[in-house]
């Protein structure tokens, strides 16, 4: 079931995006790894351990096919994801940057490989949440959805230690297309007649167009055409962070456009991209 739209292929992306994040990181000097960044509580180097755990996990698990940490009695995946990854950051404590720096390197290239291996239009490794709980994600939305990882955290770590940078379009609008892909999941509680459309549009070299329809009964990515029954505005730097939580909900409202059906425009002001 197509609810998702046209694939995206980030995987030439990965080298770049990490050569930027391993350039960034050799920059720094020890007062910068311990400042502090938008994840509560996780300073750089814990943002960095959490990036090397990703790397990790996905190599365990997709490349080697093992389980990894099991579930607790009766624990959610968002309270799973934020027990494992707190125990790992907390384990990487130990290393230093400079070994962090150096395994990121070495295992990077195996992650490109393993993607490599992927159809992409097969089933996921690993569903993306955020997009569906009730459709299969196809393997270019999960590895899409680490892409968008990998380069959010390089920003979190970009703005502790104020060094913009990585926003090229090329880097950056991948990112904000597979956000987008969370519409659909945003209004999934709201009914609407067949046909119904809504709009988000970002503003910004790296934006774009999106637009979800009505159809069979759900709401699925669709070809921006004509006019919505609501319509979203905002620049490429609110949505991202809006998407990751960096920003309030009633922050991104506040830098943005909204017109026409004002349940759904609420909505797409919800658009999260992460698991929470």
């Amino acid at each position: 079931m197509m609810i998702f739209g046209p694939a995206v292929d980030v995987r030439p992306l990965f080298p770049r995006e990490r050569r930027a994040m391993l350039d960034l990181l050799t920059a720094l000097g020890p007062a910068e790894w311990a400042m502090p960044t938008v994840c509560p509580g996780w300073d750089v180097h814990d943002v960095v351990g959490h990036v090397l755990n990703d790397y990790m996990r996905r190599l365990s698990g997709g490349r080697d096919g093992y389980g990894g940490a099991v579930f607790a009695d009766d624990e959610t995946l968002p309270s799973y994801l934020a027990r494992t990854n707190d125990e790992f950051v907390r384990a990487s404590r130990q290393l230093s940057p400079q070994l962090m720096i150096e395994l990121l390197d070495h295992l990077g290239p195996r992650l490109d490989a393993l993607w490599a291996t992927r159809d992409l239009q097969a089933p996921a490794d690993l569903n993306v949440s955020w997009a569906s709980t009730d459709v299969d994600s196809p393997a270019w939305l999960d590895i899409g959805r680490e892409y968008t990882e990998f380069w959010v955290h390089q920003q979190q770590v970009r703005d502790a230690v104020s060094v913009p940078g990585a926003t090229e379009p090329d880097l950056m609008a991948p990112v904000l297309d597979i956000f987008a892909r969370g519409l659909p999941h945003a209004l999934r509680t709201h009914d609407r007649p067949e046909g119904s459309t809504a709009h988000l549009e970002v503003l910004g070299p790296a934006g774009g167009r999106w637009a979800v329809i009505r159809q069979d009964g759900r709401w699925r990515m669709a070809p921006p055409q004509g006019e919505p029954d609501a319509r979203v505005s905002m620049d490429q730097d609110t949505f991202w962070r809006l998407a990751t939580r960096g920003i309030t909900v009633d922050q991104a409202r506040q830098r943005s456009t909204m017109s026409g059906d004002a349940e759904l425009t609420a909505a797409i002001t919800t658009l999260l991209a992460v698991v929470a």
